[in-house]
């Protein structure tokens, strides 16, 4: 992989880490458009993300400072409360990821790997449409209850294809929460495994990747961070205005064409 196809991927990975169309899929179709084969598909796109979690902490810093201030006063608070239910919406992801590690990055590399983000776009559409057409009534606050159901729906979105951001907001609007909290919620919860992922490759000597430069790497990092930082703020706003059913119709094209690729 050069360098010039590491920033496209980067781009990409920051794009639609916080669109509702799949980053690991799209990351996916990127890789077979650009003809690029990383042997170590997983830490990749694990440094993609890593680059990704900061964009989101660079956005949200205002919310994130909020919480730190909160979680270390004394007293139960409104942000140990947040903080809470962040926390238990990371239980199910964190199980998956010890679980099934091994199993999604054998996904990944399997030669029907286009068929299966194909579905997983088809899933995240049809979950944006119930979204956008569905009309519960609206709390202000998120619930403990729906903090671990929004944390399944992103354990969930393991599978290539599926959005992650797509499946925990239209899980969190489904459940009647506010728009802009379910954003936020959705954008903080990844924040930990995320970390927690990138931390083990190090921890596991993963980080070297066959055929691919350190500069090519760091290119890609940058990229991902840059547009991530874009991609955020706009992700929010859209989600307030409650725009998610272009997405949905973007969603089923592209997985069509992805399975429709895997045939010709």
């Amino acid at each position: 992989m050069d360098i010039l196809e590491s920033i496209i991927l980067g781009a990409v990975q920051g794009l639609t880490e916080f669109l509702p169309v799949s980053s690991s899929g799209h990351l996916q179709l990127a890789k077979e458009l650009l003809g690029v084969n990383i042997d170590e598909n997983l830490t990749f796109d694990v440094a993609l993300h890593a680059a990704t979690v900061l964009s989101t902490i660079v956005v949200l810093w205002h919310e994130i400072w909020w919480l730190v201030k909160g979680i270390f006063t004394r007293g139960m608070n409104d942000e140990k409360r947040y903080f809470l239910k962040l926390v238990i919406s990371m239980i199910p992801i964190g199980i998956v990821g010890f679980m099934l590690k091994d199993h999604i990055n054998a996904m990944l590399g399997s030669s029907y790997i286009m068929i299966i983000v194909g579905a997983m776009l088809l899933l995240t559409a049809a979950l944006l449409s119930f979204a956008y057409y569905a009309r519960p009534r609206q709390k202000s606050t998120i619930s403990y209850r729906d903090s671990f159901i929004i944390g399944l729906s992103q354990a969930v979105a393991s599978m290539p294809g599926l959005s992650r951001s797509g499946t925990t907001i239209a899980t969190g609007l489904l459940l009647g929460n506010e728009k802009a909290a379910v954003a936020t919620f959705s954008f903080l919860m990844v924040l930990a495994p995320i970390l927690g992922e990138s931390l083990l490759e190090v921890m596991d000597g993963g980080m070297a990747i066959e055929g691919i430069s350190t500069s090519a790497l760091v290119a890609g990092f940058v990229s991902a961070f840059v547009v991530g930082c874009l991609a955020c703020k706009y992700m929010i706003n859209i989600v307030k205005r409650g725009k998610l059913i272009w997405f949905a119709i973007y969603c089923a094209v592209v997985g069509i064409v992805a399975i429709t690729s895997y045939f010709i």
